[in-house]
């Protein structure tokens, strides 16, 4: 029985290193927004146990936040993994390509938020 060699097994086990890293990043991004949402559902509840019903703002957008953040770490997921099999592909074939599209998103997407999350809480601090 012959066995094929299809690319180098480094190759391969370096690829599954840098899927289950985005896999974790994916997760983070969406634990941050579960986080984000049931934050800004706790400090609601506080205010009403508090009886201080207008401590928190009604025009918040931490719910929107949250879920925009749970809906990109799924698509962060799913690119990974569309990027794992594409990567394999072109080990398998001698013909590896690296590309920097995931890379190039993903860092947009955190450069919008954060410079978002910075006007908001200079906004809602009063700074």
């Amino acid at each position: 029985m012959e066995v094929k060699k299809s690319g180098n097994t480094t190759d391969h086990l370096a690829n599954e290193r840098t899927f289950l890293a985005w896999v974790r990043t994916s997760i983070g991004i969406m634990a941050f927004g579960f986080v984000v949402v049931k934050f800004s559902l706790f400090l609601k509840q506080i205010s009403l146990i508090l009886g201080k019903g207008n401590v928190i703002q009604n025009g918040g957008y931490s719910a929107v936040v949250g879920i925009v953040l749970v809906a990109v770490g799924t698509l962060t997921s799913i690119l990974s993994y569309l990027r794992y099999r594409q990567s394999e592909k072109q080990i398998n074939g001698g013909s590896y390509k690296h590309s920097t599209l995931l890379i190039t998103i993903i860092t947009a997407f955190i450069f919008i938020v954060s410079v978002s999350l910075i006007v908001y809480l200079i906004q809602s601090t009063g700074f």
